[in-house]
Formats: structure tokens, C-alpha cells, sequence
């Protein structure tokens, strides 16, 4: 079955029909990945948008429930050049098209998604709408642009809990404040022989001090950082109280929090294999990323925050530190998943803070 993405300012693509059929509009990324589909997949990250794949053959070893990084796919769409139809992984369970179609997912093979990328590259990313069947590209250009933008979409409120769970353990309690939480941050904190309590976005400071925590974590979740203004303001409220530790959307919660501002990137980062800077250490990390919204350098000036981390490839910001208080953030993912572990010991600091042992 024909395909067709349509972008907000006319660019049109054509290719084949897998998945799911229908019509569907998102905002349009890119992913440099090279493995790593079905944790794309399943990043609640990437609520509210269509992802384009890079990498020319995505599917090849299929898609096993065990590699989840939540318990469903939130994506709206996804772009390949290819998808492979026989894929070879003894613990495969799904072909990457019975999964997006079980999963409701439109897909689109056949793109020329080197130049699609470079488009978005160029461009920044943009509202678009893949169409299935005999579809009017014009009339799908035209509803792209009547899309609303991803910032007031409140994505976050789609994909965290609404329930307060425990995941139990004989270590320190932490309270994960669930954004959007990819399951292998999780994991990451219960190695370690956490507690972890899983909580809503909306809970109250009130509500956090009865947990007794001993350390807070703030996790990674899709769209704006400013669409959260409950966890921001219960953020603050946290300063000073407790250690408490951001990942990516996380980062810019706690930037918000103590007072800087937060900006929307031209085209974001997204992928496996970003250059990190530690500043304090000088060492260079190999990190996985997927974000589209920044911390705004200029505004930490004043507030006894460090950048920690820096993106080698452009310079912005991918870390702070508070240069009193056990605060501190990454805006990349130090849990992997898809990726290199090269940023695990990240949450080595955050269990040393817990203990009283670093700031």
C-alpha cells in the first residue's frame, strides 16, 4: 500500500505502507542510530512524534518483549528506508511490522531518509502527517500545518503513571518522579540495591516527605519542559531537602527550578553515539541522547550552578551541578539502552550523594 509524509512546509516524501494504516501527525525527527529501533520504539520520549531512522535497514533482528523500554510504543509514526521482512534473532517475537501494527503505529518504508534527514537538518524539525492509501498530499501538507505545536500538547500527562508503586529493595529509598521513565533507568537504581517508589508528576512536596526518601530522581519524558509547571514548582520546593538527581527532561526541570530558562533546539539530538564532555574530570564520554530542548547557558549566570557536561559536537549544555547543594543532572541518558555504557557511573554519583559522600 502507498505511503505518503507530508510536511508542514510542502516537502512531500512517498514510500510503502507497514504497520498500522491510517493517517497520523507528529512532529518530525531524526534518529542517528545505527541499533536501537525497538528502544526507540518504546522510549515514552518520544510521545507526540513521527521518528525517521537513518540508518538504512532497520529491523533486521526484530523485536523481542524483553528489550521494551516501556510497556507500549507512544511514537506517532516512523520512517525507514527499509524494513526488513525476515529478520534473524533467536529471541525475536515480532517482525518490526506485525509490531507497529499491533501497536497501532503508521509506518513508511521506502524514504530517501538521508535526504529527509539533511532536510530536517536544514530546516529544523516540523510539524507532518503520514497518510496511507489514496491520500491528497496537498490536503496532508494542509492538515500538517494546522497540527498543533508540540509545546501545550502536555505529552507528559500520556505516559506517566498515575499511581504511586513500589519496587522494593534493601538500600537507600529513592522516589523517581515518573515523566516519562524509560524502564532501564529503573533498573540502573535497583542494581545498585535502591527502593525505588515510583510517583506521579503531580505530587506534592507534602506527599514526597511522607515517602521519606533519601534521594529524588527526576526522569527523562517527552515534549516541552515548561508543560510541567506542578513538577517544577514541587522541584523547588525539594531544593535543599534532599539529593535530587535529573535525566534528560529531568535536567530541564531541575534548570527551571532553580531559575534558568530552557530553549526548543533546531533539530535536537537523537541517537547513540554523542560526544560528552565531563568537565570536572576532562574526560570524554560516548553517550545516547534524545532530546529536543536545551538549558539555556546564559541563564545559570548568577545562580551557583555549573554546566558539568558539554555536547562536543555543538556546545550545549548537557549537564549542570549546584556548587552547594546535592543537585544535580544530565541531559543525555547515563542508563544506555540503546547505547554505551560509558556514562553508568553517573548513577554512582547519585548513590554517593545519598550517602552524604559527594555534593
Amino acid at each position: 500500500m502507498k505511503a505518503v509524509l507530508a510536511l508542514e512546509d510542502g516537502t512531500i516524501f512517498t514510500g510503502q505502507s507497514f504497520g498500522a494504516a491510517g493517517e497520523q501527525w507528529g512532529e518530525v525527527v531524526f534518529n542517528t542510530g545505527m541499533t536501537g529501533y525497538q528502544e526507540v520504539l518504546t522510549d515514552p520520549s518520544y510521545c507526540g512524534q513521527i521518528v525517521v531512522m537513518t540508518y538504512p535497514l532497520i529491523g533486521n533482528y526484530g523485536v523481542n518483549r524483553e528489550d521494551y523500554e516501556s510497556i507500549r510504543s507512544f511514537i506517532r509514526g516512523f520512517v525507514v528506508r527499509e524494513a526488513c521482512d525476515y529478520p534473524s534473532n533467536w529471541r525475536a517475537t515480532y517482525k518490526i511490522d506485525n509490531f507497529l501494527a499491533r501497536e497501532g503505529v503508521l509506518g513508511i518504508s521506502g524514504v530517501d531518509t538521508r535526504a529527509l534527514t539533511r532536510h530536517l537538518r536544514s530546516h529544523g524539525t516540523m510539524r507532518g502527517v503520514i497518510g496511507t492509501g489514496n491520500t491528497d498530499p496537498a490536503l496532508l501538507v494542509e492538515k500538517a500545518r494546522a497540527c498543533p505545536q508540540l509545546t501545550g500538547q502536555k505529552l507528559v500527562e500520556e505516559v506517566a503513571t498515575s499511581q504511586i508503586y513500589t519496587l522494593p529493595g534493601d538500600g537507600p529509598r529513592v522516589v523517581l518522579i515518573d515523566l516519562g521513565s524509560k524502564h532501564n533507568i529503573i533498573r540502573r537504581i535497583r542494581d545498585r540495591g535502591c527502593s525505588v517508589i515510583v510517583v506521579p508528576p503531580g505530587i506534592t512536596p507534602e506527599k514526597i516527605a511522607e515517602l521519606a526518601p533519601d534521594g529524588v530522581l527526576l526522569s527523562n519524558g517527552p515534549g516541552d519542559p515548561t508543560d510541567v509547571p506542578a513538577t517544577i514548582a514541587t522541584t523547588r520546593a525539594l531544593i535543599g531537602k534532599y539529593p535530587v538527581f535529573g535525566i534528560c527532561l529531568g535536567n530541564q526541570i531541575m534548570a527551571l527550578a532553580l531559575g534558568a530558562k530552557t530553549y526548543k533546539m533546531k533539530f535536537g539530538h537523537r541517537g547513540a553515539n554523542h560526544p560528552v564532555k565531563d568537565l570536572a574530570s576532562g574526560r570524554v564520554y560516548i553517550t545516547s541522547h534524545n532530546h529536543g530542548f536545551s538549558v539555556d547557558e546564559e541563564s545559570l549566570k548568577g545562580l551557583d550552578v555549573d554546566v558539568s557536561h558539554i555536547n562536543l559536537n555543538d556546545n550545549t549544555v548537557e549537564g549542570i551541578r549546584h556548587r552547594h547543594l546535592p543537585l544535580f543532572a544530565v541531559q543525555y541518558h547515563p542508563e544506555a539502552s540503546p547505547g554505551p555504557h560509558d556514562s553508568d557511573y553517573i548513577f554512582d554519583q547519585f548513590m554517593d550523594m545519598m550517602r552524604g559522600e559527594g555534593r
